[in-house]
């Protein structure tokens, strides 16, 4: 089923609120009892039990007409129900009132119906004949309620408009029973997101959500969901994502965006997180956000998506993960929930929703669900009643408040709640977040200060970084976070991030506030811009400030005071986000754990400051020119992010800093020197040196046992890497792209957990050691852009010395190579890389784990015989090698192979074997991309059908030209539309599969790197399959052609067969000018046909080939009364053995 239909289809949504509370049973089955019982049914009903999938029989024989409670109770009660429809269905009012209450079910509790025409046609149900027509027709002599009639006869012909199964012809049942089955478990198995534990009034506001969806059909639509914190704004994004993901081709739930943004490299990590989830390849990785947009736009475009973006507050957000509706395929919905209704103004989001508060009987509900756990929860005890109305009003309709106040009161009796109530009543909330200091107060004080740091400053940063400064304090954080966690008052997400509700956090804060709501400077906690700036520039600190968030509302300038910090004796955390402060700080306070001090504005550290217990020293983008000696006391610190410091030359010695964890320089750009010491830091887990532009010289060696990311990217100063001391298994990443690096040591090889090696446009690499063939976990090698690398290793054994090879001769390859390097490489890039000079593939055989080799513009001239040694290679791209002349064999497991704008290439034998539709050495072949490779067209032959073709044999290919092929028997041009559609009519009954040609002549609007386009083949509303394609740098006219089968159990009995060609990218559209659609049978040749031929041709020849020249085939075949004209689908086509000398706009029509 097509989301589009399914979202047409969303009826109110009591049958979420159902889901969440678990249906009773998986599938109620409907059928005739006399017809289906002790056969069909009865085998259904026990496949789905073996499946562990509860379905429900009326066991009893059905008599008279009225139907049971309890059968209508267990429809009600059921997920699915499945209606198996028999020639005597009809004549049983039982079944006819079943399935009138089945379908009021479908619209009103989200009951998925599945219809299953057992040994009978749809359209004798749907046109009331035969059978169906009788036992009708008997009714209405017998039964005299006229809207009775009436609303059978329209629920007959409704449920053969839903997507089913139909069992005729030589289908057998087993076959069917077990596609039954597993469409029942594929929707069973949908995986929900936990929504709340007792979702009232949801229904309502799914209702109003899925009325704005339905209205867009099949449009790529956003819709935005807006409203204050804490009034479901998650909730209801969350129930409708639970509705509908399952009826996408991908779909991804980006929680908390405001705060996963703020993180580093928030968005980038959300980026990589929404291409892995829709398109299911935990293997993406995107590196910066600009990379990531291209990704998500080129990787999505064509595909149909539920994204929800949830808790949305800055529009960068929504640029970066959903820039636009033409990022995103046909049919797609993307929700997004924030605060700020005019941010989706700004994002011209024009369908809205304002999130309501819960109303008096829903808010009492959920109270009263916490609150006393009730089954009845709308009739409390009375002796509370009065009490109720109180703590509902304090709620104000806000689902959190209810929440967290009703869990609280739970389990009390009527004089604590009276005295809970009345403290409140002395003492009135201001706003809803101080009825959540209730739970506040249960804490102790080791858990009151780490609630309140939390809530202050740490809310999504990460537990492990957040835990380690907590510590330094003697909070005890491990222990006290798992408390907050008991109390709700804090959760975790999978990437172990801190999540803290907004009220929460709110009323925390209110709780430091109230320390002196007047003397901001007497608070233990500051994080308020205008009471920071008081404090800061008018010498307002006190002993009493422990900690200070600076982030202002925009960028701006804080002049510190002459004695700022001087006061703040005790003050353990100081984070600047955003400020300039100016005058720079005389003091700090030794007793500080953080120090996040963005531009930082003095050269030095205070000369008091000694730094004993500090762990996190940030000081990014600053003035630092000189670390000092005072680093020789920070015996502690464990973080150390001197980011973008352009005035600081070297790091000093730290030999006694031996906690260190993380060292980060990025973007120092004057750095020269990391002193020695660096290199043995026991615990260092992250070196991050990328764009220190300037660096020369690193420590001599590296015994770094504990670290495991080494960034030494765009470092275009530094010519030598150091030796590696020891064994250092942890290292998984090291970049060294755009280094100017002359060459790796051969003590790489103690890198044995490497999995990733980035030696891109190292442009004075020469050679490679042969100890790099002892990264026996190396997964991904980028060798792009090294222009001089001549030499590659040989593995001989690797015993002592590095064993370089000379470079060879141009014969790049060699059959002879034997020996097994990389076992666990996936990714090979040798883009633009010289390889007519180097001794690669003579050097090792790579391993099957191979998947994708990029060749792409290096200057090969053939790709000869020994590329088969690639036996687990799936991509092989040559883009842009413009002396590529000949392709002689490819992998045996290729499955794609882009070859655009090889202008020299000439001989391609595969490609006319895969363009004949004929069995070719290459099963798995998917896609040929030969955009622009007009010198090789020249000389292929006619596309034809071959006598070889199977059922396996797929695949694809696009190539320059203009004409669509005569032999397509369903044809139709546009007026360079983009998109095209064929309907073919049915009905057609087969007992054998299917081949299935399509093609269509497409021409890009705009010149781009990609063009990405789509076929989908439709039988009776059904989305049978679904092919994107992705064309590289089409300039011109194409022709693109797919051949696949069509499996006779999804079509067999089709009413209708549409096929849709259309473009996958509204930004960067192609036009189609013609598409077509030829099926052919398997064994055609045994059918009796009648020939016609347009040239006269020697019956000899015709007796040895399968397809003819314009034959037309007509053949009617009688089914159930009614003749069916079977189309002329299956012309012959001859097939000729002359090579064809024109162009592949003639090749249709080429001489003999």
């Amino acid at each position: 089923m097509t989301s589009s239909a399914a979202l047409q289809e969303v009826p109110s949504a009591s049958f979420f609120s159902s889901s969440t509370r678990r249906w009773t049973h998986d599938v109620f089955l409907s059928f005739r009892s006399k017809d289906t019982r002790n056969n069909f049914t009865s085998h259904l009903q026990n496949a789905l039990h073996k499946r562990g999938i509860n379905a429900y029989v009326d066991e009893e024989l059905r008599k008279g007409e009225k139907i049971s409670l309890e059968i209508l109770k267990a429809i009600e009660e059921s997920r699915i129900c499945i209606v198996v429809l028999y020639k005597h269905y009809a004549s049983s009012i039982w079944c006819l009132e079943e399935l009138v209450k089945i379908l009021e079910c479908k619209e009103t509790k989200r009951l998925t119906v599945l219809p299953v025409f057992y040994k009978i046609n749809p359209s004798v149900i749907r046109n009331q004949e035969k059978s169906f027509g009788k036992s009708l027709a008997k009714l209405e002599d017998n039964f005299k309620d006229d809207m009775k009639l009436q609303r059978w006869k329209e629920v007959l012909k409704e449920v053969t408009n839903l997507a089913g199964w139909h069992l005729g012809g030589k289908r057998k049942e087993s076959e069917l029973i077990h596609e039954v089955v597993q469409v029942v478990s594929r929707i069973v198995n949908h995986t929900y997101l936990n929504v709340a534990k007792y979702p009232i009034g949801i229904e309502s506001r799914i209702h109003d959500i899925n009325a704005i969806l339905s209205n867009e059909t099949n449009d790529i639509c956003m819709v935005g969901i807006f409203g204050i914190g804490g009034i479901g704004k998650t909730t209801i994004a969350k129930a409708i994502y639970n509705l509908i993901a399952y009826r996408f081709e991908g779909s991804c739930f980006l929680a908390n965006i405001r705060e996963n943004s703020k993180r580093e490299c928030g968005l980038i990590q959300m980026q990589n997180t929404l291409l892995c989830e829709v398109l299911r390849d935990s293997n993406l990785k995107v590196v910066n956000t600009d990379q990531g947009i291209d990704m998500i736009r080129k990787r999505l475009c064509c595909n149909n998506v539920l994204l929800v973006l949830d808790d949305v507050d800055q529009l960068d957000q929504l640029e970066t993960l959903a820039g636009g509706c033409d990022w995103f395929g046909i049919g797609s919905r993307i929700i997004i929930t924030t605060r700020d209704k005019h941010l989706l103004t700004e994002h011209k989001v024009d369908l809205t929703y304002k999130a309501k508060k819960l109303d008096h009987n829903e808010s009492l509900q959920l109270f009263s669900r916490h609150a006393f756990k009730s089954d009845n929860p709308d009739k409390p005890n009375d002796d509370f009643a009065e009490l109720i109305e109180h703590a509902l009003h304090y709620a104000g309709g806000l689902p959190i408040a209810l929440t967290v106040l009703g869990s609280y009161l739970y389990g009390r009796d009527i004089h604590q709640w009276k005295g809970i109530l009345e403290k409140y009543r002395i003492s009135p909330p201001k706003n809803i977040q101080e009825i959540l200091r209730i739970s506040y107060d249960g804490l102790d004080e080791n858990e009151k200060n780490i609630f309140l740091d939390i809530a202050c400053f740490f809310k999504g940063g990460h537990v492990g970084y957040v835990i380690s400064i907590l510590e330094s304090c003697s909070f005890f954080p491990k222990i006290g976070i798992k408390v907050l966690m008991d109390k709700s008052l804090i959760t975790t997400d999978e990437f172990d991030i801190l999540v803290m509700h907004d009220l929460i956090q709110d009323m925390g804060r209110e709780i430091v506030r109230q320390e002196a709501p007047k003397e901001p400077g007497r608070r233990s906690r500051l994080w308020f811009h205008e009471d920071i700036r008081y404090v800061l520039e008018e010498n307002m600190g006190t002993n009493k400030i422990e900690g200070i968030l600076v982030e202002l509302p925009k960028r701006d300038v804080i002049r510190l005071g002459s004695k700022a910090f001087k006061k703040m004796k005790r003050l353990r955390l100081f984070v600047n986000c955003n400020a300039l402060l100016l005058g720079g700080p005389n003091y700090l306070s030794n007793e500080l754990r953080l120090l996040d001090w963005s531009e930082y504005p003095l050269q030095s550290l205070p000369s008091n400051f000694s730094g004993k217990k500090l762990v996190a020293l940030r000081i990014r983008s600053s003035f630092i020119k000189e670390v000092g000696e005072e680093f020789q006391n920070f015996q502690n610190l464990k973080i150390m992010d001197f980011s973008s410091c352009e005035f600081l030359t070297k790091i000093p010695d730290l030999s006694r800093t031996t906690q260190l964890e993380e060292l980060t320089l990025h973007s120092c750009r004057n750095l020269v020197e990391v002193h020695h010491s660096v290199g043995f830091l026991i615990k260092l887990v992250r070196l991050n040196l990328t764009l220190c532009c300037n660096l020369r010289s690193l420590p001599r060696s590296l015994k770094l046992r504990s670290l495991e990311f080494l960034g030494l990217e765009n470092c275009s100063s530094l010519e030598k890497f150091p030796e590696i001391e020891c064994e250092m298994e942890r290292l998984k990443f090291i970049s060294f792209e755009r280094t100017g690096i002359k060459e790796i040591p051969s003590s790489i090889g103690y890198l044995t957990g490497l999995r990733f090696l980035f030696l891109n446009g190292c442009k004075n690499l020469v050679h490679l050691p042969t100890s790099i063939l002892r990264l026996q976990n190396l997964q991904n090698l980028y060798l792009r852009d090294c222009s001089k690398l001549v030499g590659f290793p040989k593995d001989s054994g690797i015993s002592s010395g590095e064993g370089l090879l000379p470079p060879t001769s141009s014969d790049f390859f060699n059959d002879n190579c034997s020996s097994i390097a990389f076992p666990s490489l996936r990714f090979l890039d040798f883009k633009n890389c010289f390889l007519s000079k180097t001794n690669f593939l003579t050097s090792f055989n790579c391993s099957s784990t191979l998947r994708e080799l990029s060749l792409s513009g290096s200057d090969i001239v053939i790709l000869p015989q020994s590329i088969k040694r690639f036996v687990g290679l799936r991509s092989l791209q040559l883009l842009g090698c413009k002396k590529l002349q000949k392709i002689v064999e490819l992998p045996p497991n290729i499955h794609e192979v882009f070859t655009s704008r090889c202008i020299s290439l000439e001989s391609f034998p595969e490609v006319s074997r895969k363009f004949q539709f004929i069995t070719c050495n290459l099963p798995s072949l998917e896609w040929i991309d030969l955009c622009e490779c007009h010198k090789l067209l020249v000389n292929l032959e006619n596309p034809l059908f071959g006598e070889g073709h199977h059922e396996n044999l797929t695949g694809g290919i696009v190539f320059p030209g203009d004409t669509m092929t005569e032999w397509f028997n369903h044809q139709k041009k546009t007026s360079n539309g983009i998109s095209c559609e064929i309907n073919i009519e049915g009905p057609l009954y087969l007992d054998e599969n299917i081949g299935i040609a399509l093609c269509a002549v497409i021409a890009p609007i705009l010149a781009r790197k990609h063009h990405h386009i789509r076929m989908e083949i439709i039988v009776d509303g059904i989305s049978r399959h679904t092919i994107y394609r992705t064309s590289h740098e089409m300039g011109s006219v194409h022709v693109w052609l797919e051949y696949l089968f069509l499996k006779s159990s999804e079509v067999q009995g089709y009413v209708n067969l549409r096929v849709k060609f259309y473009s996958g990218s509204r930004s960067n559209p192609v036009v189609f000018k013609s598409c077509g659609v030829h099926l052919r049978r398997k064994h055609e040749e045994n059918e009796d046909v009648d020939v016609h031929l347009d040239h006269e041709v020697d019956r000899e020849i015709v007796d040895q080939v399968d397809l003819m020249e314009d034959i037309q085939l007509s053949k009617r075949r009688h089914v159930d009364d009614y003749s069916s004209l079977e189309s002329n689908w299956y012309p012959q086509l001859k097939r000729r053995s002359s090579m064809v000398g024109i162009k592949i706009s003639e090749l249709e029509v080429g001489e003999s």
